[in-house]
């Protein structure tokens, strides 16, 4: 399988042409970063990346995580092992203080803006998606208690965190209680301790690192229903439940009633243990505490959910990412056949034939034009915690738009790509020793969990375009005028320029016709059509803005052979993607306007 060969010129150059980064470490918030600060710190982390993390990433696939029954562990809890070469590079991971990178450095963080912190996911996930996903999960429960715990609910728990030697997760789903969330039934009783802690009983599933061997105790966010909840929704609570319950000295103390009933036996992400968690069934209920007031859980938990959407949108471009890489390699080595203009009877690499070209140049484009996408999403994010109130006020706008569009590209392209990468292989793509396939069944959950893709659509469509009437929306497209301008003004760009301005009008059209209309069904049948179409189209914007800064830095001739070649690269995948990809917006535009009569002309019992 090919090394991992992090893409930190890639990602400098759309920190600095796509998200401006000396202007976001201009704000008051990250003024004690400096640029070279955090070009330095991603280099570490690429190194570690390719060198102790990637290496990890075949025995996550075939040994994965393996569940203990209680029967067979010496404290009579059940548990779940990871691979041996999981447990030595989280410790290094540990050691290296990488995780505490974006957070607050009153509990120990390096405070950089959000945006680091998405290059460095992008690197440990291309690296070893299985693994990351501990830290993704510690990293937004995190940022719930930043924003929702109490002063001692911070002090004792984040600075373990932040380090890695504890990690968090996300309780939300149970059996009857998926996407429908209202349904949850875990029960929270108050207990008779006098310490405000609560009894919590109940069934979760689907939790991601719910139970390991990598951290020495696990911190569980968890929704639930007091006495006193009122039905769906508003009545649920988010609760603090540790696996071990901390002395007040922060060493670990009694085990508390929290055990993995099962895993679950899955297409990808083997190294990843999918938890069944069972709350409360020894003791007569686990210890947890309140996290912010009763009956905010929800709005708790979309702050954890709304950093894990981001994230999980980030995992398609680094899958694609180390897909591509995997596909490129064995592109410029595997001799067959001869290419067109080749010399008579001589093999040739099949780089060298059209349609792999088309399959290589489909996968480049995306994946400058997603990064560009993922990390102006970052950076907008951190932009909504400046002190400018209009800078923080259109930014948190723009980020909630930005979000469910994100999530939505990176993992439908990162499925489609990583499926690129392994046709690319051809038969032996098929061969699971080649690696090409795990990449594949990785990432396809990518569309399913945290929200699926079809709900980010109903969010993107009836929150956040309906919202506002389309204000935001309307607002982005028009910031970008200037750069179709200039785009136009290149011969080399003029036939870009026009298809991303074809592609504007039909964004525009389609957000003013589902604005329009009053029925919800011709809204929702057009949602996911609508998320592809919009951030197909914002992703042509970026790359054409990236084009316009390469172009700049070619123009001002003070470029290396190896400058050159880069610019230039970004300049053929920005014109790929806006005269190859974005023509697909009139048909998605088509497809969101054609309203929901056919979806419901048939009965069900017809299907």
């Amino acid at each position: 399988m090919t090394e991992y060969a992090p893409p930190l010129r890639d990602i400098r150059f759309a920190f600095d042409e796509v998200c401006d980064l000396p202007g976001l470490l201009g704000l008051n918030e990250f003024d004690h970063v400096e640029t070279d600060m955090v070009f330095a710190v991603l280099d570490e982390v690429g190194r570690f990346a390719a060198e102790v993390i990637a290496p990890t990433n075949v025995d996550g696939d075939q040994i994965g995580a393996q569940w203990i029954a209680a029967s067979e562990t010496d404290d009579g809890w059940a548990a779940v092992s990871t691979p041996e070469s999981f447990r030595n590079a989280y410790a290094k991971l540990v050691d290296s203080g990488f995780n505490a990178i974006p957070f607050e450095p009153d509990f120990g963080g390096g405070g950089f803006p959000w945006l680091v912190a998405l290059a460095v996911q992008e690197m440990f996930t291309s690296a070893n998606m299985s693994l990351s996903l501990c830290n993704l999960l510690t990293q937004g429960a995190i940022d719930a208690l930043q924003h929702h715990g109490s002063n001692e609910q911070q002090a004792a728990y984040l600075p373990k965190m932040l380090t890695g030697e504890w990690s968090g997760t996300m309780n939300l789903s149970e059996p009857q209680a998926g996407s429908d969330v209202g349904a949850v039934a875990t029960k929270a009783v108050p207990t008779e301790s006098g310490d405000g802690s609560y009894a919590i009983t109940g069934t979760k599933i689907w939790i991601t690192h719910g139970e390991q061997d990598l951290t020495e105790n696990i911190i569980h966010l968890v929704l639930a229903r007091t006495p006193d909840a009122k039905p769906g929704t508003r009545g649920i609570s988010m609760f603090l439940v540790p696996k071990f319950i901390p002395n007040e000295d922060g060493s670990l103390g009694k085990r508390n009633d929290v055990e993995v009933v099962s895993i679950e036996h899955k297409l990808g992400i083997h190294g990843s243990p999918t938890c069944v968690l069972s709350f409360g069934e020894k003791q007569h209920g686990a210890i947890g505490w309140l996290v912010g007031d009763e009956f905010t859980g929800m709005a708790n938990m979309f702050t954890m959910m709304n950093n894990a959407r981001l994230s999980v949108g980030l995992q398609g471009l680094s899958l694609a990412e180390m897909a591509y890489q995997h596909s490129l390699a064995y592109a410029q080595e595997r001799l067959q056949g001869t290419a067109p203009g080749a010399a008579r009877g001589v093999q040739s690499p099949i780089i060298e034939h059209p349609d792999v070209r088309r399959m290589l140049m489909t996968q480049r484009a995306w994946i400058d034009a997603m990064r560009y996408l993922m990390y102006f999403n970052g950076a907008t994010l951190d932009r909504s915690r400046s002190s400018d109130p209009a800078i923080a006020e259109w930014s948190t706008r723009l980020a909630a738009l930005l979000i469910p569009m994100s999530k939505s590209i990176g993992a439908d392209i990162g499925n489609e790509l990583t499926s690129t990468a392994l046709q690319i292989f051809g038969g032996m793509g098929y061969v699971e020793e080649t690696g090409a396939a795990q990449y594949l069944r990785d990432i396809r959950i990518a569309a399913i969990y945290e929200g699926t893709n079809g709900i980010q659509g109903q969010d993107l469509v009836m929150r956040k375009l309906g919202g506002d009437e389309g204000n935001t929306v309307n607002e982005f497209l028009s910031s970008f005028d200037d750069t179709i301008a200039a785009l136009a003004n290149d011969p080399t760009m003029e036939k870009f320029a026009r298809q991303l301005a074809s592609s504007f009008d039909d964004a525009r059209r389609s957000s003013d016709w589902l604005n329009a209309n009053d029925d919800v069904l011709d809204k929702l049948g057009g949602a996911s059509p609508y998320t592809r179409l919009l951030g197909t189209t914002l992703c042509g914007a970026l790359a054409g803005k990236a084009a316009l800064a390469a172009q700049t830095q070619l123009d001002s001739g003070d470029v290396t052979d190896a400058d050159r070649s880069f610019y230039t690269s970004k300049i053929v995948s920005a014109r790929f993607f806006g005269e190859q990809i974005l023509p697909t917006t009139s048909g998605l535009a088509s497809m969101v306007t054609a309203g929901a009569n056919d979806l419901f002309a048939m009965t069900a019992d017809q299907f």
